[in-house]
């Protein structure tokens, strides 16, 4: 139990990453491989900071912060010097490589010894319950911010600008500044995950970043899914579903593991997990026909 109830919490440290992810796919169509660079760099920032007694409440905005700016970085390379979205995502993901390591000073750092928001919050004594009550608090709050925010007419004009660019440049409404804004929103929800995983396992490595977009993608992908199926299209319901697609994607995980299939396998089996709920609208649709 302990173990299924430690996965649930990693997924619900993952779920800003997952919003992150959905709000550059999904709300302005552009695929943005910096999230690599900025969640490690929400974990190093943390570390370094906690390390020097920087409160909690101080390291998750500064955090935030620098994964914000890492977003605009790409969002400045990609609408004013007109480079490919992807290919800017690329160029400051590997900038950002040299960046963390010189944040960190080196390429491990322990936090076993710092105070953190774990330990600064206990509300039942054990600690795998304690994550889980925190974070889902946590992701609560940002989750409602979130869903406000895209409710708002400055949020309308950001989904507007994902799905037809030149009505809304027809409207009067700057494009290039939303889809900018949009990266540093996406990247600092990236960063803050950082932060959080940081501190849920104790410790920043420079290669932690490495691949955590596919994860993201992956919780995208599928909570998508699940609301299609389950025909809930609102922003509520979508925001709601890359938290249910992060707790999948750890679970199947976690059960992998705990059946005691090969390690080797694990990517394999988790490509196919997502393999399959993307399918099921198919499915679904040939099953409805026939």
């Amino acid at each position: 139990m302990q173990f299924y109830l430690t996965a649930i919490s990693l997924g619900l440290a993952l779920s800003a990453l997952g919003w992150g992810i959905f709000l550059t796919l999904k709300i302005f169509n552009i695929p943005d491989i910096t999230t690599d660079g900025s969640f490690t760099l929400g974990a190093a920032i943390t570390a370094v900071q906690l390390t020097n007694g920087t409160p909690w409440y101080l390291v998750l905005f500064c955090s935030m912060l620098g994964g914000g700016l890492a977003g605009m970085l790409t969002g400045v390379i990609h609408t004013r010097l007109k480079v490919n979205a992807l290919l800017s995502g690329i160029l400051v993901m590997t900038a950002l490589y040299s960046v963390n390591l010189m944040v960190m000073g080196r390429s491990n750092i322990p936090l076993l010894q710092v105070n953190h928001l774990f330990i600064a919050f206990q509300p039942t004594g054990a600690s795998y319950i304690d994550q889980a009550i925190i974070l889902l608090a946590i992701m609560s709050i940002v989750g409602l911010c979130l869903i406000f925010m895209l409710k708002t007419d400055f949020g309308l004009a950001m989904r507007a600008t994902g799905n037809s660019e030149s009505m809304v440049n027809a409207m009067g409404v700057n494009t290039n500044r939303m889809k900018i804004i949009g990266l540093a929103l996406a990247n600092s929800l990236t960063a803050f995950s950082g932060s959080i995983v940081a501190q849920l396992q104790q410790f920043t490595d420079i290669n932690m970043g490495i691949g955590i977009v596919i994860f993201g993608l992956g919780s995208v992908m599928i909570g998508e899914t699940l609301m299609d199926v389950f025909k809930r299209q609102g922003i509520a319901w979508r925001i709601i579903g890359v938290v249910i697609g992060c707790l999948i994607f750890r679970l199947v995980i976690a059960f992998t593991l705990a059946s005691g299939a090969d390690p080797n396998l694990l990517k394999l089996i988790t490509a196919g997990v997502v393999l399959l709920f993307v399918s099921i609208p198919r499915f679904k649709g040939k099953i409805a026909f026939r």
